[in-house]
């Protein structure tokens, strides 16, 4: 056996917890997760494999997030065949057609390629807010304030004060005017410069900001001499809700940070757009976070495929996430509560009507193979769901989960509920 082969051999079996079987994928498993987190959706309890014996198959439905997505054959391909160049000399013509295709799409004038979209934001924070000290006005539960370790105060000196999430993702322009600083040089307090705003909303369950809002966001900051900021994640989703070009949502701020790695496919980078001053100081930002990449046309070439290719088929996920949310709704037994009106793209939150049913304890059920799910179902399915903010449940559909995977997902949620029911009725 050759050294290589050997490593290999060594590698797949760390890699597998120490067992030579076969990937997780094609394996029967329970999950076992943390305690759910008010203040978050990220579970750092992984599945662990068990489960009951003579299980022949098992399909795994990942609706965790959509960052779990795979580049496909194409995209593949493409990073394979991509020429490259030193994109810190700005000599890579991969990374420099992918910044002006993301440009013209956001209808700005610049746009640069950035490793991850935590450090997009945190970039554009620090150009926008230019002296330490400066303050930010942000949603209290946006993902730039309580996912992203705090990083504009941690790393850019950055002070934010919050305004209150609404239900649909917006706020209240009251509240956000009473936000913002008027005693500028008082030295007892910071100067407001920035309002940020996230488009779809996260933690609300996808939610796409109305363009009136934005459209007042815009009015409000420019009347005070602010700047606005998208954390525009998935605003592709929220464009393709809409009907409308991106350009017609991203004319209300003046910049945006845009993942190319969630539903529209890359394996890494997010686009950070706005004007051209902006970028170029956005470039050295970038270089002092560690973000300046040489041959990253490889990566950018995934990238163009996600613009220009992966964008309307968005129009898929929004329709299964519709879709498991309508089976969610008719369930018999019912057991849950959802809103169809908020269900607009492809984020879909759920909560448990049965209080003896926690949200950590029903995506315990929906990730193991049960006895006897085989016999009903036909195979063995594991769909992996996250118990989310506010006691919720968090499902979440991208280009890994088909039509065929939603319908499993929702032969086992029923499955789940039918065995609930029974189960409480025989332990009256």
């Amino acid at each position: 056996m050759s050294l290589k082969t050997l490593s290999r051999r060594i590698l797949f079996k760390l890699l597998n917890n120490g067992s030579s079987t076969e990937p997780l994928r094609d394996r029967n498993a329970t999950a076992v997760f943390g305690p759910s987190s008010t203040r978050g959706y990220y579970n750092t309890g992984k599945p662990r494999c068990s489960g009951p014996d003579g299980a022949a198959h098992v399909r795994v439905v990942d609706l965790r997030s959509d960052t779990v997505t795979k580049p496909g054959a194409a995209m593949r391909q493409a990073m394979a065949e991509a020429e490259v160049g030193d994109d810190v000399m700005g000599e890579d013509p991969t990374v420099n057609e992918l910044q002006k295709i993301a440009a013209d799409m956001f209808g700005m004038e610049a746009a640069l390629f950035v490793p991850s979209g935590t450090m997009s934001n945190l970039i554009a924070v620090m150009v926008h807010c230019r002296e330490r000290g400066d303050e930010m006005i942000v949603g209290d539960l946006s993902h730039l304030h309580i996912y992203e370790q705090g990083g504009s105060a941690q790393l850019a000196g950055v002070h934010a004060t919050t305004v209150t999430t609404l239900p649909d993702g917006t706020f209240d322009f009251e509240q956000l005017e009473s936000k913002i600083r008027h005693g500028y040089p008082d030295p007892h307090y910071p100067r407001s410069r920035l309002i940020c705003v996230e488009n779809t909303h996260n933690i609300q369950g996808g939610r796409v900001m109305p363009l009136p809002f934005l459209q007042e966001v815009r009015a409000v900051a420019e009347k005070h001499g602010l700047s606005v900021h998208m954390d525009g994640a998935r605003v592709m989703n929220a464009a393709v809700a809409l009907g409308v070009p991106p350009s017609a949502i991203l004319q209300h701020t003046h910049t945006v940070s845009v993942c190319l790695s969630k539903g529209l496919g890359s394996p890494v980078g997010t686009m950070l757009a706005g004007p051209q001053a902006f970028i170029s100081q956005a470039v050295r930002c970038r270089k002092a976070l560690g973000g300046g990449m040489r041959q990253a046309g490889v990566l950018a070439a995934a990238g163009k495929l996600s613009l220009l290719e992966m964008v309307q088929r968005l129009e898929e996920d929004h329709s299964n996430a519709k879709t498991f949310a309508q089976a969610l709704q008719n369930c018999e037994p019912s057991l849950f509560s959802v809103d169809m009106a908020a269900v607009e793209t492809n984020i879909l939150r759920f909560r448990l009507q049965e209080p003896t049913l926690s949200p950590s304890e029903f995506c315990e059920r929906m990730a193991q193979v049960g006895e006897g799910e085989e016999d009903a179902l036909g195979q063995g399915v594991r769909v992996l769901m996250y118990p989310h903010f506010g006691n919720s449940v968090r499902a979440v559909w991208h280009l890994g989960i088909s039509a065929g995977d939603t319908q499993l997902a929702i032969q086992k949620m029923q499955l789940v509920a039918s065995q609930f029911l029974k189960e409480k009725l025989r332990n009256r």
